[in-house]
């Protein structure tokens, strides 16, 4: 008799079990369906501007400090597009926002829409239109091989070698870029300042960018040259204040 009073119960308790699984599992099929439609969404908006970008060709003939062709299309739909980059062999060739701030585009396409991956962005400090010694570019590294998440290659001594320039262009120039240092990091290593009191201590500053390198490059920089520096979160050290960090020499075409 008391197998048959304990029956209900535990059917009770099963169902409730299976209540809050089949809970569980919907809760998690409609976040991992959430991000990937912000994926999709969010490729197919970098495609719509890339072919934005490359449709244009840029004109051999154009006057001193006026903007070049290909950014034309762009700007008419957002004007803190400031340049581009496009580096052979990973999924990076994106446009480069900025704002006041490097804040807003953590969480804001080109669109200005709210996603997940954020924008490739420039720091708030530089400027393109002046010299800049240390120039920043920040990005997420998505899942889905976007953004940043390619920095990673950078990684693989071989696929260093073999990529060792990518391209950089702003509004009025173009560059081409020599990486000649690539490490994991903290935050308090100030590799991002942008603002040097004379030129011994931008020299400084490259010797360390240079001896904290995982691989040794033969790019010769010094303290007369501007670099750029690709900055994106990274796991290895610590999951909040981790970094990687590509550096390059920029060279005006």
């Amino acid at each position: 008799m008391q197998k048959k009073t304990n029956q209900p119960k535990n059917k009770i308790v099963s169902r409730i079990v299976t209540v809050v699984a089949l809970s569980v599992f919907l809760y998690a099929a409609y976040g991992l369906t959430d991000v990937l439609i912000d994926y999709y969404k969010n490729r197919q908006m970098i495609a719509n501007v890339q072919e934005m970008y490359y449709e244009t060709e840029a004109e051999e003939d154009r006057k001193p400090n006026e903007i070049r062709s290909g950014f034309d299309e762009l700007l008419k739909h957002n004007n803190n597009v400031v340049g581009w980059i496009t580096i052979d062999g990973t999924q990076i060739d994106y446009p480069i926002l900025q704002s006041n701030n490097n804040i807003d585009y953590l969480t804001k396409d080109y669109n200005n829409r709210e996603t997940r991956a954020g924008s490739i962005f420039l720091d708030f400090r530089n400027e393109i239109t002046t010299e800049n010694k240390n120039t920043v570019v920040y990005g997420h590294r998505m899942k889905d091989g976007s953004m940043f998440q390619h920095l990673t290659k950078f990684l693989n001594e071989d696929f260093l070698k073999n990529h060792q320039t990518f391209e950089y262009d702003t509004l009025y120039d173009s560059y081409e870029a020599e990486i000649f240092s690539v490490y994991n990091t903290l935050t308090d290593f100030n590799y991002i300042q942008t603002d040097f009191a004379d030129e011994t201590k931008f020299a400084d500053l490259l010797d360390n960018m240079k001896s904290k390198s995982k691989y040794q490059t033969t790019v010769d920089v010094n303290y007369d040259d501007d670099i750029i520096t690709l900055s994106t979160c990274d796991y290895v050290l610590d999951e909040n204040e981790g970094r990687l960090v590509v550096h390059a020499k920029l060279t005006k075409k």
